[in-house]
């Protein structure tokens, strides 16, 4: 008989702990060990209008300010609290639907952490929002990221003696530095030189071909601009490349000289700004040498490709380096100057 006593209150334990874990209410999530519902006096079924009125018919009765011995106004104070936090959990919709699973599915104890600590952490902002001012700070960063290498570039052939002799030319022949001269009587020397500077640079930056990573920065070259612009931009492309195919392809047409370029700088892996700083006589050269045609290019290739070691095997420096790299290189065991 005592063994079965035994058995039952063992059962009986069983019992009660697998209740315990399986609680709905948890501390420290949303009301703790109460339910939100009757902290407020309502029910599941109230609509938020009706937990709207019954927050503000307890707020008023638990007010601290509404009562006035010390012990009183503690013990308004812990309920004001708890009135508060259950309100702020049911009149928001998504807090709301996630306290009513937990008391649905009280079994699912990690995921309840997860679903209340995601809505505390994480901040309420729209992603659209996110997403706009991202591409913004990047498109403004990309302009003045390419404003910045225009500017380095235009400085550079500010100081370069070649181009500044080919801008005093220009400005000569057009008179500019003659009018300079008259005016020596009313401007000091110092702004003289500063006249001058701004004019070489006006003329160089008129004048002068920038090409490449370092020319001047375009609208159309910003993120926004290209995701605009994106649609017109494929439909080009796909129509860019059907007219490939039906000329050259089908047709066999002969390359014009603009398909020409595109094979030659597809066969060079270089992009279409490093295509454009390169010189107009170093194209017209690839031109006559027929390196669009994938045999040539090839041979050209490895002609250059051996020039270059041949060069290398005769460079002193290089030779000093080779040697380096055989006795050990960044590796090998040292001790001091010898």
């Amino acid at each position: 008989m005592a063994a079965s006593q035994r058995r039952r209150v063992c059962w009986l334990l069983i019992l009660l702990s697998s209740l315990a874990c399986t609680h709905a209410f948890i501390e420290g999530l949303y009301c703790g060990t109460e339910n939100c519902y009757d902290v407020l006096e309502v029910t599941r079924d109230s609509t938020k209008t009706e937990i709207v009125k019954a927050y503000r018919k307890l707020a008023r009765k638990w007010h601290p300010d509404m009562h006035k011995s010390k012990e009183d106004k503690e013990a308004a104070q812990v309920m004001f609290q708890k009135i508060a936090n259950a309100y702020e959990i049911l009149r928001d919709e998504e807090q709301r639907a996630d306290y009513d699973y937990m008391l649905d599915n009280p079994e699912e104890y990690y995921s309840h952490y997860y679903r209340y600590y995601r809505r505390r952490v994480a901040p309420k902002v729209d992603v659209r929002l996110v997403i706009v001012v991202t591409i913004t700070v990047i498109s403004i960063i990309q302009y003045l990221g390419a404003l910045n290498n225009y500017n380095t570039a235009l400085n550079y052939l500010c100081r370069e003696q070649k181009y500044r002799s080919r801008a005093l030319d220009i400005l000569k022949n057009e008179g500019l530095l003659s009018n300079n001269k008259k005016k020596k009587r009313t401007m000091t020397k110092e702004e003289m030189k500063q006249e001058e500077e701004a004019l070489i640079r006006k003329v160089i930056e008129e004048k002068m071909d920038i090409r490449g990573g370092y020319r001047r920065p375009k609208y159309t070259d910003v993120l926004w601009v290209q995701l605009v612009l994106l649609p017109y931009y494929t439909v080009s492309y796909i129509y860019w490349w059907l007219r490939w195919v039906w000329l050259f392809n089908i047709l066999n047409h002969p390359y014009g000289e603009e398909e020409k370029f595109h094979r030659i700088r597809k066969f060079m892996g270089l992009s279409q700004s490093q295509w454009d700083s390169l010189e107009d006589h170093e194209k017209e050269e690839y031109l006559l040498k027929e390196l669009w045609i994938k045999d040539k290019f090839v041979a050209w290739k490895q002609k250059i490709e051996e020039e270059r070691k041949i060069k290398l095997a005769e460079n002193a420096r290089y030779k000093s380096y080779r040697r380096y790299l055989k006795k050990g290189g960044a590796g090998q065991m040292t001790f001091g100057p010898e």
